[in-house]
């Protein structure tokens, strides 16, 4: 109703009130940019993996105003798993022995697994020491390997790169499951490890770092690409360079390797919210994909956002696919 001074008062008066300030809010959330988008990405709990996530957070998904938290997780399924069960994860970092694995597990659960980019390779590097009787990675077959820490990247790439090349699985009595920097002090000094396997993008830390004296101590051992045994493993884990770049005070030339596909995983969301934060971050992996290869990881330089083949029954994230597919930096 209204008063003796024409305004209205009264239930109906709150009532056009309470209208105009519905009205004010809907135009300014019209107008006013998207609240950043939270999500979690779960990765490898080495410093190398963790690196790898945090620029993808700070050089990408910022520009792309979404707040991603890298996570690490203490074994490599784990990644995947997290993904599955933990509605905040919509990305993992997966090894692709792993993923593989994982895909099978997974079934017909939905949503299913999808692939959103290749992410820069891990090399794995096969210590041993400087007097060992052996340079090759086809002469460890009886030697005494720690395959890294119980369900870890390093762990199950050791253990599918040994049966591939050696047609049996690693015996209990040969392997261990230290952490790398444990069984590097027992290969030096107790003489109970022959070969620590470490998988890692190089520069690896723990292998960067030692003195130049470290030669005289231990060295890695290399691919044979033309023996039978390594030909076997390179049907799943492809050759790869440890560059003498690398590790200065360890290599005076190039060693050859065998490297391990990681891959930037998610799952195949279909609901909009989801959605439209995945393609706005692959958007800006494209746009900032030069800040990655040059304030990112030294990996970032081996890699680009194209869409490489995928191995038989695995398949790309189809939103996300189709904004990648046009990226210009992918030519870079």
């Amino acid at each position: 109703m209204r008063g003796d001074d024409g305004v209205l008062h009264g239930p109906l008066a709150r009532s056009r009130a309470l209208l105009l300030l519905l009205a004010a809010s809907l135009a300014l959330s019209l107008l006013a940019p998207d609240a950043v988008a939270q999500i979690k990405m779960v990765t490898g709990a080495e410093a190398a993996d963790l690196r790898i996530g945090r620029d993808l957070a700070e050089l990408v998904a910022a520009a792309a105003n979404v707040q991603l938290e890298v996570v690490g997780a203490p074994s490599s399924p784990g990644t995947l798993e997290r993904l599955r069960t933990d509605p905040s994860v919509k990305l993992a970092a997966a090894h692709a022995d792993v993923y593989r694995a994982f895909l099978a597990r997974a079934g017909n659960a939905a949503p299913p697994p999808r692939v959103m980019l290749a992410l820069p390779d891990k090399e794995v590097h096969f210590v041993a020491r400087a007097e060992a009787p052996f340079e090759y990675l086809h002469q460890i077959e009886d030697a005494r390997i720690n395959a890294g820490p119980p369900e870890s990247g390093t762990a199950a790439a050791t253990g599918a790169i040994y049966r591939l090349m050696f047609g049996r699985a690693l015996d209990g009595e040969q392997t261990t499951f230290l952490p790398h920097e444990e069984a590097l002090v027992k290969l030096v000094t107790d003489g109970t490890i022959d070969v620590v396997a470490i998988a890692a993008g190089q520069p690896a830390a723990l292998l960067a770092n030692v003195k130049p004296e470290a030669r005289r101590y231990i060295k890695l051992l290399a691919l044979d690409p033309g023996h039978p045994a390594a030909k076997a493993a390179m049907r799943a884990y492809p050759a790869a360079t440890v560059r003498a770049a690398s590790y200065p005070a360890l290599l005076a030339e190039d060693v050859r390797t065998l490297a391990v596909r990681m891959y930037l995983v998610t799952l195949d969301y279909r609901d909009h919210a989801t959605e439209t934060r995945l393609i706005r971050f692959s958007r800006a992996l494209c746009q900032r994909f030069p800040d990655l290869r040059t304030k990112g990881h030294p990996k970032w330089r081996e890699a680009a956002p194209r869409l490489a083949p995928l191995p038989d029954g695995w398949k790309y994230y189809p939103p996300t696919r189709d904004e990648l597919r046009g990226c210009r930096a992918a030519a870079l």
